[in-house]
């Protein structure tokens, strides 16, 4: 096997000293930015999902709060409203018993919850990003269900005969 000669013996090919470390360098490179958008997928999707649990907890504590209706009022006037007090309470317990953590807020009418909290990332954290913060803000108000005023309906008998 004979060695590769160069077209001018004596000339050291000079296109291949300048091209040395520059693959390397461009690897590097390339590495760099594939861990980049494998943290953003991994760290986003992992806040997303979070999101997504704030949310539902936000709407379950303002379903809890909902639920708090001011009967006396409701038997004296015959309209459906929250006592305010007592849901946002409710809504509050139900963060605190679930481990949540938040604010809510009651009027006569609805009960909103925020929910802040925080997702721990995986590969960010190679870049200075320990947690991606999350808040999630749900309302509820009282289910009305049929109108109070008006008496059920009586069951009708026409064409139920022999």
């Amino acid at each position: 096997m004979r060695a590769q000669t160069l077209p001018f013996p004596g000339i050291r090919d000079h296109q291949a000293e300048r091209d040395a470390g520059y693959a390397t360098a461009l690897i590097l490179v390339m590495f760099a930015a594939l861990i980049a958008v494998l943290g953003l997928v991994v760290d986003a999707g992992g806040a997303a999902a979070a999101d997504a649990r704030a949310q539902t907890a936000a709407a379950e504590a303002a379903r809890a709060g909902a639920s708090e209706i001011d009967l006396d009022f409701l038997r004296t006037n015959n309209v459906i409203r929250l006592d305010p007090s007592a849901a946002q309470a409710a809504a509050s317990a139900w963060l605190s018993a679930t481990g949540h953590t938040g604010t809510a807020s009651a009027t006569v009418a609805e009960v909103t919850v925020t929910v802040e909290a925080s997702h721990p990332t995986q590969i960010l954290t190679a870049v200075g990003i320990g947690a991606i913060p999350v808040t999630a803000t749900a309302t509820a108000g009282p289910d009305q269900g049929t109108d109070l005023a008006a008496p059920p309906a009586a069951p009708s008998t026409e064409g139920n005969g022999p």
